[in-house]
């Protein structure tokens, strides 16, 4: 691997880094002071991102930035800067949970359907005994609310956060609030509170493993299709993109 730290996907740098880079990072990220946030764009958060400056510029902002979606490694080899491997959202949260709780460490979770997150923190108490879940708050909260979230996430004492609110909401929520929370780290990590909490289930790893876990979406969750259209405008742009700058 050369020396590149960074590959530039759509104006969005994503971290050259596998899963164990990954982990040491977000160790270090807990040894650092203030909070730093942790993303992990898809493909149809890129296109997004191109769409909308705001969110552009706060993934941009991501103190870790990594691909969740196999469509962002295959850009990456065509830019020529091939990331090593898929480092899927749920899989890195999971990972953090066991690190966090070997080390005795604490979290909260905010975000999905009202009871979703208390039933993923009994689960992930049973899981992770040595961790420490310190509070829990729903996602259908009106903006007059969030002070004090805020607040009952600083008293908590947490030192990591996992914001569940779906993209970009998690993220814009994170970046607005970065200067206030007290959180040592705070990530975006869409559905995965649902499948903690045994309420949905993933992609067999068949899928997972041969990067096809978007069509094992669509096929049973057809209601996704619309959201799936955003994969094609992604590689159109991709090569375009491509095509510009080696043209420089």
């Amino acid at each position: 691997m050369d020396a590149i730290k960074k590959v530039d996907i759509l104006g969005v740098p994503v971290d050259r880094i596998d899963m164990e880079g990954a982990l040491a990072r977000v160790k270090e990220l807990l040894d650092t002071e203030g909070l730093s946030a942790i993303y992990t764009p898809n493909s149809e958060m890129v296109v997004s991102a191109v769409k909308d400056k705001e969110f552009m510029d706060i993934l941009r902002s991501g103190d870790l930035v990594v691909p969740d979606g196999i469509g962002v490694v295959y850009a990456s080899r065509i830019y020529g800067h091939p990331l090593p491997e898929r480092v899927a959202g749920f899989d890195l949260m999971v990972g953090m949970l066991e690190m966090l709780g070997r080390e005795g460490r604490s979290i909260y979770l905010l975000g999905g359907k009202p009871g979703i997150a208390e039933k993923a923190a009994d689960n992930i108490s049973r899981r992770f005994p040595g961790l420490k879940v310190k509070g829990t708050w729903h996602g259908y909260f009106k903006e007059g609310e969030v002070p004090g979230i805020v607040e009952h996430i600083n008293s908590s004492g947490a030192e990591v956060l996992f914001v569940a609110l779906g993209s970009p909401k998690q993220e814009k929520w994170i970046h607005s609030n970065r200067d206030r929370l007290r959180v040592r780290i705070a990530m975006g990590v869409g559905g995965s509170f649902d499948v903690l909490a045994g309420e949905a289930v993933r992609a067999p790893a068949f899928f997972r493993k041969i990067g096809l876990e978007w069509f094992y979406r669509l096929v049973t969750q057809p209601w996704r299709a619309a959201r799936m259209l955003s994969l094609p405008v992604f590689v159109i742009k991709v090569l375009a993109d491509s095509r510009r700058r080696g043209k420089k």
